[in-house]
C-alpha cells in the first residue's frame, strides 16, 4: 500500500513537471500565466512526495 502511495506521488509530481515544461514551451501569455502556478503545485507535490516517503519508511521499520 505505502509503495503505491510514493509511485502515486512521485507519478504526479511528474506531470506537474511536464506540463510545467510544455507551458513554458508555448511561451506568450500561457507561459505567464501558468508557469509560477505549475511551479508552486509543483513543489507541494514534491513536498507531499517527501512527507509519504519518510512516513513509509517509519512505519515500515516498526
Amino acid at each position: 500500500m505505502g509503495n503505491a502511495l510514493i509511485i502515486v506521488a512521485l507519478g504526479v509530481v511528474l506531470a506537474i513537471l511536464l506540463a510545467g515544461l510544455f507551458v513554458m514551451s508555448l511561451g506568450g501569455a500561457i507561459d505567464k500565466q501558468w508557469s509560477n502556478r505549475l511551479m508552486r503545485y509543483r513543489v507541494l507535490a514534491q513536498g507531499v512526495a517527501i512527507l509519504l516517503i519518510l512516513i513509509v519508511l517509519y512505519f515500515s521499520q516498526r
